[in-house]
């Protein structure tokens, strides 16, 4: 597969959809020119089209390895990380206090997408740096960040997100990982995480993990939970990698897809480590990390539907099955209607799911901005904008399999691997239904207002269609504030997939709204044959836990 960067849909969304201009105006953001945030899209997308999509297929066919206790990195990657490392990628959105550009992270999102299409396993690398380098900037002492943050910022040094353990894992308040004092203002960590993503690699320096673990007599579940910094070899009284320290890597995970991203079990033996933060106040801290790692991820979903649907595309401009039923046709499988229709669902998820996580990113450069608003706003839509771009990117995944016929399940044409690949983003970070769970909990926490915000915003913008479906899922919404939780829970997953295809028909309409012919035709296949689904979403959410418990333990074994 050749990839195509797709820039020019991505300014489209940030002039037309989501009003990057209003970070523009904002003097946080005074330095993201249009000239600048051009010169750095066309840039990523050089890079991914040239250096980073090559080294897809090779990161799947032979994957990382442990080797002597050090994990050997699939072929080229050290060659694709340098090259996103030197081009500054890493520090986008990072304080320029440290070393980074302090741009939006509305740039960053956009940047991460197109590699992440170019190569997913890769892409993962650098969204753990990212997401640590924010984590730092906003709970770690001035000496850490000294220390720290220009090694990261440069992609020197390495960042890893370690929470989960054998026996917790989304429930974190069950973790059993400790921290003793040494005396001496460190930590002695010790314990076992498991699924690290990029936990150890011959690809930098250093490789520092954020660590959650508990103090002694700290309180049980997560409020007793503290965050550590515990780099694999410490630094000297230069700030140079010195002596390693007491943690290794006990295997790797064999996994579905994504086998040139290696997942650690991590060991901790007294490791020496740094508090970040207040002791037992970890959770908030690492948070910081993982709402922004849930719009990675949803990006992640976004950049396999992209690469699928490049693929599809180009495999159908090939093909030649069947007589041809449209007169002066291309004669490949092009002009067969299901095909058609297939690849324009494709390219209509792609832009939905686009646009919805811009328009997040915009909210939470708003947010930083101060305005509060926009911080509910992208409270809302980080649970909507991870599931939906995940289970998006497992939709078209397997729709492009379809496309490909017989030849999508043959591993040579590389349609699978996107399947493989994308498949664990609706569980990590969060599992899509733990999203759900959140939006209908603690996201409507505030009465709804936030989500009558959103609704407001689209009946403003006047499109008939998209708005009957928008008062329908507004009754709806106040229909579930009437519920107990596990009635809102019994249907929360239907709530939100019908929330992100009323979003979703809202963002096509502000396309349309433009003129252009092709956003317009985008549109209305959107709106006449996607759209529809939320009528049945959403009496499924009204259903709310009725009918789920009237098969009892021993008839569903039965």
């Amino acid at each position: 597969m050749t990839y195509r960067a797709p820039v020019s849909d991505i300014s489209f969304c940030l002039d037309h959809i989501v009003g990057f201009d209003r970070l523009q105006a904002a003097p946080t953001f005074e330095d993201a020119t249009s000239d600048v945030v051009q010169a750095i899209l066309t840039e990523a997308g050089r890079i991914c089209e040239e250096v980073i999509a090559p080294l897809n297929r090779g990161g799947d066919l032979t994957p990382a390895r442990l080797e002597n206790g050090v994990v050997r990195t699939s072929p080229g990657f050290a060659d694709g990380y340098k090259a996103i490392a030197d081009a500054g990628f890493l520090a986008i959105s990072a304080g320029q206090d440290h070393g980074g550009m302090g741009l939006p992270l509305t740039v960053t999102t956009a940047v991460n997408e197109m590699i992440g299409s170019a190569c997913l396993s890769l892409e993962l690398n650098p969204l753990m740096t990212q997401g640590q380098i924010e984590a730092l900037e906003h709970h770690a002492s001035d000496e850490i960040k000294d220390l720290y943050l220009p090694k990261l910022t440069t992609g020197e040094w390495c960042g890893t997100m370690n929470l989960t353990e054998p026996q917790a894992g989304s429930d974190v308040g069950a973790l059993s990982s400790k921290a003793e004092p040494n005396g001496d203002g460190t930590y002695a960590v010790s314990g076992q995480k498991i699924y690290i993503s990029w936990g150890d690699h011959d690809m930098a320096e250093n490789i520092v993990h954020l660590v959650l673990a508990r103090l002694p007599g700290a309180p049980k579940g997560t409020k007793g939970i503290s965050l550590f910094l515990v780099p694999k070899k410490i630094p000297d009284e230069n700030g140079n990698p010195g002596v390693a320290n007491t943690l290794s890597v006990v295997s790797l995970e064999h996994k579905l897809g994504l086998h040139g991203s290696p997942t650690c079990v991590m060991q901790y033996d007294g490791a020496q480590g740094w508090l970040i933060g207040e002791e037992n106040k970890g959770m908030a801290a690492m948070f910081t990390m993982m709402n922004n790692a849930r719009l990675g991820v949803g990006v992640q979903g976004l950049s396999i539907a992209e690469a699928a649907y490049q693929h599809a595309l180009a495999f159908a401009q090939e093909r030649k099955q069947g007589r041809s039923p449209v007169e002066d046709g291309t004669g490949t499988i092009l002009d067969h209607a299901d095909v058609r229709r297939m690849l324009i669902e494709m390219k209509a998820e792609v832009f939905a799911a686009r646009a919805m996580a811009l328009d997040l990113a915009v909210a939470l450069d708003l947010a930083r901005t101060g305005d509060t608003d926009a911080a509910a706003r992208a409270a809302f839509l980080t649970p909507i904008t991870k599931t939906y771009g995940t289970e998006m990117g497992i939709k078209l995944a397997n729709i492009g399999i379809q496309v490909h016929g017989g030849m999508g399940v043959i591993e040579e044409t590389g349609a699978a691997q996107f399947a493989r690949d994308v498949r664990v983003t609706a569980i990590y970070e969060g599992t899509n239904g733990i999203q759900a769970m959140d939006l209908v909990g603690r996201k409507l926490m505030d009465g709804g207002a936030a989500a009558f915000a959103l609704l407001d915003e689209i009946e403003a913008a006047g499109d008939p269609a998209v708005n009957a479906v928008a008062q329908e899922l507004r009754k709806t919404t106040t229909h579930l504030l009437g519920l107990d939780m596990n009635d809102r829970f019994g249907g929360a997953v239907p709530y939100l997939m019908a929330f992100a295809r009323v979003l979703g028909a809202h963002y096509h309409a502000k396309a349309a709204a433009t003129g252009d012919k092709t956003r317009q035709s985008l549109a209305k296949f959107y709106l006449s044959r996607l759209l529809p689904e939320a009528h049945g979403l959403l009496a499924q959410a009204q259903c709310g836990a009725d009918g789920l418990y009237d098969l009892s333990a021993d008839e569903l074994a039965a």
